[in-house]
């Protein structure tokens, strides 16, 4: 169990939650949800120990394990070392045991040799290696990884070796703030399955909401100053939270309406013969004042793409025989396709297949090797990448209305506010100097300069890297609801399963398209395999 006592946690005179008191128990499995800057991560922190909070006091089981993000400190040790860490008990023991097998055995250190022995049989270190190994292989990482140092090894690997580390030693409690953030989809369903057999305490962040509505059991949402606690899943949660705050608004008018009712009672006879009954509303009055409802910090940006009147030909994108190579690393080889008008293509694979160096040849941001891939008649279009300072300079002075502005001189003033206020960029936030924005907020000025570009075409690379669930959400409905074509990669499920209507994946034997959605696609793949 982990136990939150009185836990208040503020920025000056910005209050993210206040005097929450709230247990996790063991065999749960919570979801953390709030809006970007809500405080989840900071609420994790103060969970791990990492953050201190401005009052209160945090209850945890003995063994945790964290996900860590500094995988910097990393870089020098053995990927398999790296992974039994995350039994701490268990690695300080056999780095003991190890230094000491290296000495004189003495009848001292035959005895304390002895005690650490009983530490590693207790912690099933002679099976540690092995136990790791399952692991890595669940989470995708090469077994010709497995013995080679961190730093050798590419960074989402060693992103997912710290995922391992998390899950390592059986522990009490897992505390995970974005795991699917490295992961391709095999991986995801492989650490689903993990969490469903896992019998401890689980508190999880991630903006991948079939990830959350897959495995959570409840869901702890950060809102209204506190953190409130709903059984379910993240969509449970929405609906609960929606009804919630309907009812507590129809309240509120309800009694506005009966308070306006007897004012206008005691209005009327205030001056006359009714003096009992006046006392009487007016009591009631007083009684029935409403409470001003907290307002909820959730905000969904409206995502609309208005493709430009300029139509195009039926074929919007022809490759043919199309190969990418980065010295002697072969990334796409021969590849075809033709790309029809009103497509909504996703595209899905592991990570270092060659999905964004396949859709930065689609947007004519980098040069194939050989082939032939050319754009269809009147097609134009808009570019969303993976790296954001691929497009905005986050060393530049320009404001964020500026920056719009630079980009997309032809548009009015008026137009350019209209956009940044769909993107929640309202009031003083439209002049936020770019290089101050976080990643969720560039990842919505950039949203917004595409609705303003003059565009038939979509091409979004890891669009939902950055932004929380609600904007995740909004964007699934702008996609869906464009009139033009789209390209989108990424591994979150649910924005593909709303979006794609056909799947470029990116697979160990080739590059594939498959007609249907994502659905169809896992169906076909799963009756293959069986």
């Amino acid at each position: 169990m982990i136990t939150l006592d009185k836990i208040s946690k503020s920025y000056g005179s910005r209050v993210l939650f206040d005097d929450v008191s709230i247990s996790f128990n063991a065999g749960n499995r919570y979801a953390l949800t709030g809006p970007n800057g809500a405080g989840k991560s900071t609420l994790l922190k103060i969970i791990m120990e990492i953050e201190e909070p401005t009052s209160g006091t945090v209850s945890l089981p003995e063994k945790v394990g964290i996900l860590r993000q500094n995988i910097e400190d990393y870089k020098e040790m053995k990927v398999l070392d790296c992974v039994i860490m995350g039994n701490k008990r268990l690695w300080k023991a056999m780095q003991e045991r190890d230094k000491l097998y290296e000495e004189e055995i003495t009848d001292e250190v035959g005895l304390r040799l002895g005690d650490l022995e009983g530490i590693v049989a207790e912690e099933n270190g002679y099976s540690a290696e092995a136990d790791a190994e399952i692991l890595l292989e669940g989470m995708g990482v090469p077994k010709e990884c497995f013995d080679q140092i961190m730093g050798e090894i590419p960074t989402d690997f060693q992103f997912r070796v710290l995922l391992c580390q998390a899950l390592f030693g059986e522990p009490q409690a897992l505390l995970l703030d974005e795991p699917t953030n490295h992961l391709d989809l095999e991986s995801i369903g492989w650490l689903e399955e993990f969490l469903f057999d896992y019998k401890g305490v689980l508190i999880v962040i991630s903006h991948d909401r079939h990830f959350l509505n897959s495995v959570a059991t409840h869901v702890a949402d950060i809102d209204y100053e506190t953190i409130i606690l709903y059984p379910g899943n993240y969509d449970d949660m929405v609906a609960a939270k929606t009804a919630s705050r309907d009812r507590a608004e129809a309240d509120v008018k309800s009694k506005e309406k009966k308070i306006q009712q007897l004012k206008e009672f005691v209005a009327k006879f205030g001056a006359g013969t009714r003096a009992s009954q006046v006392q009487s509303r007016m009591k009631e009055i007083d009684k029935l004042q409403p409470q001003e409802l907290k307002k909820s910090n959730i905000q969904r940006p409206y995502i609309r793409f208005i493709p430009s009147e300029k139509s195009p030909g039926a074929i919007v994108m022809k490759v043919e025989g199309v190969s990418k190579s980065y010295d002697d690393l072969k990334v796409i080889e021969k590849f075809s396709v033709e790309i029809n008008r009103g497509d909504k293509i996703g595209i899905i694979g592991a990570n270092g297949r060659g999905k964004t160096t396949l859709v930065k040849m689609m947007a004519g941001v980098l040069e194939k090797d050989r082939g032939k891939l050319e754009p269809g008649h009147n097609v134009s279009i808009s570019y969303f990448p993976q790296v954001h300072g691929d497009i905005v300079d986050k060393n530049s002075n320009l404001n964020a209305f500026d920056w719009l502005k630079s980009k997309y001189p032809g548009s009015y003033d008026q137009d350019i506010r209209g956009v940044m206020g769909k993107m929640l960029f309202g009031g003083d936030d439209a002049f936020k100097k770019v290089s101050t924005l976080s990643g969720g907020e560039t990842a919505r000025l950039i949203l917004a300069g595409m609705m303003l570009s003059d565009h038939n075409t979509l091409i979004l690379d890891e669009p939902n890297g950055h932004l929380d669930l609600e904007a995740v959400s909004a964007l699934a409905w702008g996609l869906h609801e464009y009139k033009g074509t789209a390209i989108v990669v990424s591994h979150d499920r649910d924005l593909i399963d709303k979006v794609a209507n056909k799947i470029i994946a990116f697979e160990k034997d080739g590059i594939k398209l498959y007609d249907g959605g994502l659905e169809e696609y896992l169906k076909k793949k799963k009756s293959l395999s069986s």
